[in-house]
């Protein structure tokens, strides 16, 4: 699993006095990308013309964050298919392990070269298989 600690920005802040819904959204998206980044999934077309792409989001709210809370985004892949994986994201206070918010994203393999979708390599799965088995 893969923890990205996670700075509060004041404007991160809406008038109910949390961190509002969109920004955790942002949140799991950062998460997302330094967990493909660090585990050799590649992100940006320099690195190859396989990627990942979102076709599904769910997201629940259990508890609010407020300015000064300590928190982080946990990312791991929960499930692999031939063309499409599931991410599983937790954003955590890190204080107290208490769960904020939980996200699962399905993606599809793509090819950016023929704008499709595509199986996933197995040296990708290989790779973060084992980066997750190191963290």
């Amino acid at each position: 699993m893969h923890t990205l600690p996670l700075q509060i920005r004041f404007n991160d802040i809406d008038m109910m006095g949390h961190v509002n819904n969109a920004v955790i959204m942002e949140f799991f998206d950062l998460g997302k990308s330094h967990y493909f980044s660090d585990a050799g999934i590649p992100v940006t077309p320099e690195e190859g013309d396989f990627t990942v792409m979102v076709v599904h989001v769910e997201v629940d709210f259990h508890s609010q964050i407020h300015w000064g809370d300590n928190i982080a985004v946990q990312t791991y892949v929960s499930h692999w298919g031939n063309k499409s994986l599931r991410v599983t994201q937790t954003v955590i206070k890190t204080d107290t392990g208490q769960p904020c918010a939980t996200c699962n994203t399905v993606m599809s393999g793509y090819l950016r070269s023929a704008a499709t979708s595509a199986v996933i390599p197995e040296e990708i799965k290989e790779r973060v298989m084992k980066y997750d088995s190191m963290n």
